[in-house]
């Protein structure tokens, strides 16, 4: 989770100037669509950062999973499609599994993808992606050199995952003893058919509705035998990457520039997702946000779309006015910021450890202020309750609508006499957070609390501060404003709820629960959830957990952002898709007479 809420963060600063730019909003896809669409040109996209590996079982970052959109494929993935692109379709794997096709078993504990024939790595000569790739790209996410940063998400769920990686751990950080484990020992959970080559079998240790969207995690990518010559994330590995996509890399020179070009032992007959439109794919990494801006409003063929960067803040307000089609308002599935509440802090006596105190503050904060300082609902539309629109579970309903004279009867009743002082922990060079802080210190005082300021350095703000049990249990802070953004989309409601509220398991520092909340009632739903047979069943469980939440107002959400990037007009069926942050490079055409040849 962590590597997208960092990203978020920076996103969410370039939005503040938008709370007079009225109601409206761009679309998810623009450009054209596929109606006309022409193979043939070089994309130019303009970036100002690197990826964080080329390595598909290590990256953790929205980038990285930009890069990975190329040259990488998963067994399932999000396709590039307006209105689907958070719903799994089959990539590598010829099916979605269910218990219909006989992909899940009866009890849910047992799942078979079969990889498409003809689905090829750009070996010498090529060969084709296979079960075996599959399992060894899972073994490698928990690698002792760099393992993958969301291991928590599927550690424990995995049968024998855990006992597999502990040992893994211990081993020397080079080559050829990760190759001699790995040659050596296997995990129970996942393993070749024996019937068929093609087939990758995953078995649980509990029943899970949401694994099917978790194996679109690039974690889950197959991983040819020769990466095993090279220690994972490595920069020797990202200079020796092996393709099974469209595009492969010709020349990757870090945090400089990236060069894809076609891959000819891919079959578009095999990939269902990328239409691989252009020839070339040209990265540059070496822009500012507003000078990329600058050349791609100039609609000229060395500036197509963005790689990175996002859309400045002082250019939103005049493209929503103008409604300019380059602009879109890409959803993020997220809660970003959100009002955090710290249930152990020592301060006036343990009061936010009473729960009756915390829904008095819930009802004293305004969210429409708060939206306007995070941009307005435009850009930042409003999130009344933990699970944003689109995540399974969602339920539309609002429990604590502003009311200030209700708050201050709540107090009243809930601490007879007592006179609040809380401190507010925010990033100070968020402006935004700022403007947040000062709207808190208002809705606050306005109920007789006195509010003061914790201002942090973005780089502090976790590690020093929320990451650190003394710290909130030392009464340092009692409110902050914290991030959160899912690993998946879809059935995605346990990447909110295990890390953020289930208790003790998710405490600081190995969990992300910074505010100490701790519910029996919402852990047994959370067990119960993650545990259902079906998605109804599930999404029934999720809401349910929601509104426990929210009863016991462990937080107060504010918003569920959206990240706004732009593209130039020769640039067709530029379709956002959320896990790349980004417009699908490998879905886009361009105009022939702009195309860069």
């Amino acid at each position: 989770m962590a590597r997208k809420w960092v990203v978020l963060t920076c996103v969410a600063v370039l939005a503040m100037l938008l709370a007079s730019c009225g109601s409206s909003s761009s679309p998810s896809t623009s450009g054209g669509g596929t109606a006309g669409a022409v193979k043939g040109g070089t994309l130019n996209m303009l970036g100002t950062g690197d990826v964080d590996y080329m390595d598909p079982n290590i990256s953790y970052y929205t980038t990285g999973y930009l890069a990975l959109r190329m040259f990488s494929r998963q067994l399932l993935t999000y396709p590039a499609v307006a209105g689907q692109t958070t719903n799994l379709v089959a990539d590598l794997a010829t099916n979605v599994p269910t218990t219909a096709n006989g992909g899940i078993s009866a009890d849910g504990l047992t799942y078979k993808l079969t990889i498409r024939g003809g689905a090829m790595w750009n070996t010498t000569p090529p060969r084709q992606v296979t079960a075996a790739d599959a399992v060894r790209g899972l073994e490698r996410t928990c690698n002792p050199a760099q393992p993958f940063g969301g291991l928590p998400d599927f550690e424990s769920l995995i049968a024998g995952m855990q006992a597999f990686c502990d040992s893994f751990a211990k081993v020397a950080q080079t080559p050829a003893a990760i190759e001699a484990f790995l040659s050596s020992n296997s995990m129970a959970g996942v393993s070749v058919d024996p019937s068929n080559p093609l087939t990758v079998v995953y078995k649980l240790t509990r029943p899970a509705t949401y694994f099917p969207n978790q194996l679109a995690m690039p974690a889950y990518s197959p991983a040819p035998v020769e990466f095993l010559q090279y220690l994972p994330a490595s920069n020797a590995l990202a200079q020796h990457t092996i393709s099974d996509g469209p595009y492969m890399i010709q020349s990757y020179d870090p945090a400089k520039s990236i060069v894809f070009v076609r891959n000819p032992s891919w079959s578009a007959s095999t990939d269902l997702v990328r239409k691989a439109y252009v020839d070339k794919i040209v990265v540059n990494e070496t822009g500012s946000q507003a000078g990329i801006q600058q050349q791609l409003q100039t609609n000229t063929a060395a500036a197509d779309m963005g790689w990175d960067a996002s859309v400045p803040t002082n250019d939103i307000p005049g493209l929503l006015a103008s409604k300019d089609p380059g602009l879109t308002l890409g959803p993020t599935f997220g809660t970003s910021p959100y009002v955090l509440f710290n249930t152990v802090s020592p301060n006036n006596s343990g009061a936010l450890g009473n729960v009756a105190v915390r829904q008095a503050l819930e009802y004293a904060i305004n969210r429409t202020d708060l939206v306007q300082d995070d941009g307005g609902p435009v850009v930042s539309p409003p999130l009344t309750h933990i699970l944003p629109p689109g995540i399974v579970g969602s339920v539309a309903a609002n429990p604590y609508p502003s009311d200030t004279q209700k708050a201050t009867q709540m107090l009243s009743a809930a601490l007879p006499g007592a006179h609040l002082t809380l401190k507010v922990l925010y990033q100070s060079a968020l402006g935004y957070e700022v403007n947040m802080f000062q709207t808190l210190q208002s809705d606050l005082t306005k109920v007789g609390i006195a509010v003061t300021g914790v201002p942090s350095t973005s780089s502090d703000f976790y590690t020093k501060f929320l990451e650190v049990p003394s710290v909130a249990h030392g009464g340092v802070w009692d409110i902050a404003l914290a991030n959160w953004l899912p690993d998946w989309y879809g059935n995605a409601a346990l990447s909110f709820f295990e890390p953020l509220f289930a208790g003790a398991p998710s405490f600081p520092p190995a969990g992300s629960d910074f505010g100490f909340y701790d519910d029996s009632k919402t852990d047994q739903l959370i067990q119960e959830a993650s545990t259902a047979t079906s998605s109804t069943q599930a999404s029934s469980l999720w809401a349910q957990a929601d509104a426990q939440v929210m009863s016991d107002a462990a937080i107060f959400p504010i918003t569920s952002p959206t990240q706004p990037v732009y593209h130039a007009t020769q640039v067709h069926n530029a379709v956002f898709v959320p896990q790349l942050f980004q417009f699908d490079p490998t879905n886009v055409w361009l105009t022939p007479s702009v195309n860069g040849d």
